[in-house]
């Protein structure tokens, strides 16, 4: 029978759908295949002149900015949806209001080499990427007009990349989003009525009951949540209660470049390099050490698609249920 579960941090239904149930082999395809040459793609070595000018890079100290000898690479987007130059000047328009389009939008080039996904990088070349999340958000995070970072990476046509080169994209905010408000609205409810943090009760529930664990390492834990709205949902949690990404220390950024690498392969290996996203959940950059909020990170392969149901009523059928994809995806490797 099918069965109608409720995220404990929205308030979200979601039906796990047993009527149409699908294994995890039922979601392989064949992956997507590069089709651009690397002298063609502008996110590869000698192209550098093609982008705009670097924002950082990690790179080889006898080499310039914007020339090649980097291992990554960041840039301000070509085609941003916000731009850093300018005023908020916020204004109303009778009952609406509207203010200039301020902000940031950066993309972060992950490797130097084309073929590469993000899940192949060695670690060393993976920590990179994380440390250079944090080095974003921590600068962004000086500029008083900003209220939100959100990193997030788009891999395969089918999860929105238009550049098939891996890359990840950062987006500074001058609002805080409404999606953040009500997953933190959520998790202070929770607080109110228990006093204690609803991602660390997840992490303590998962730990023990281990239905829905995937892997876990000393800083973090990845699992299938209890009710996801997409087959292979993971989320991936720090063990101690930590509200901002950016304040990690390096010990933990290098754990979760170990178990975020990890959920990659595994995802890799078990459907066949799908097409996927991954957004880090974190706190608005004007807040520090919520007791109710905690960090993670989600990833959405995209295996199904949102239609007229999940437009109308707010609820997602998802036809895998958690206890099934996290033991398969425990077991993959």
């Amino acid at each position: 029978m099918p069965e109608l579960r409720k995220d404990p941090v929205l308030g979200r239904w979601v039906i796990i759908s047993t009527e149409r149930a699908k294994r995890p082999k039922d979601f392989k395809s064949a992956p997507e295949k590069k089709v651009v040459s690397p002298k063609a793609c502008p996110f590869c070595p000698d192209n550098e002149g093609a982008t705009p000018p670097e924002i950082m890079a990690y790179r080889d100290p006898s080499t310039q900015p914007n020339t090649r000898g980097w291992t990554l690479r960041v840039i301000p987007n070509k085609f941003p949806a916000l731009l850093i130059e300018g005023e908020i000047n916020r204004r109303g328009e009778g009952i609406y209001d509207r203010m200039n389009g301020i902000g940031a939008h950066e993309v972060i080039i992950e490797t130097n080499e084309h073929e590469k996904d993000l899940s192949d990088l060695e670690i060393e070349h993976f920590r990179n990427v994380i440390y250079a999340y944090q080095e974003r958000t921590l600068d962004l995070k000086k500029d008083q007009r900003l209220r939100y970072v959100m990193i997030f990476k788009n891999f395969g046509a089918a999860a929105g990349a238009s550049l098939e080169h891996n890359h990840s994209q950062l987006i500074a905010t001058p609002i805080i989003p409404k999606r953040v408000i009500e997953e933190m609205d959520g998790a202070r409810r929770y607080f109110d009525y228990r006093e204690r943090c609803i991602f660390c009760d997840i992490v303590v529930q998962e730990t023990k009951d281990r239905k829905r664990l995937i892997t876990e390492n000393n800083s973090f834990i990845s699992i299938c949540p209890f009710a996801p709205r997409f087959p292979f949902e993971i989320w991936i949690l720090p063990r101690r209660h930590a509200s901002n990404f950016e304040e990690a220390s390096r010990e933990e950024l290098d754990d979760l470049a170990a178990i975020l690498k990890d959920c990659l392969i595994r995802l890799k290996k078990a459907l066949n390099t799908p097409p996927y996203n991954y957004v880090i959940h974190t706190t608005p950059l004007t807040l520090k050490g919520i007791d109710f909020y905690h960090y993670h990170i989600e990833i959405i392969p995209v295996l199904t698609h949102i239609a007229g149901f999940e437009w109308g009523t707010g609820f997602y059928i998802n036809p895998t249920g958690p206890e099934e994809s996290a033991a398969y995806l425990k077991n993959i490797l």
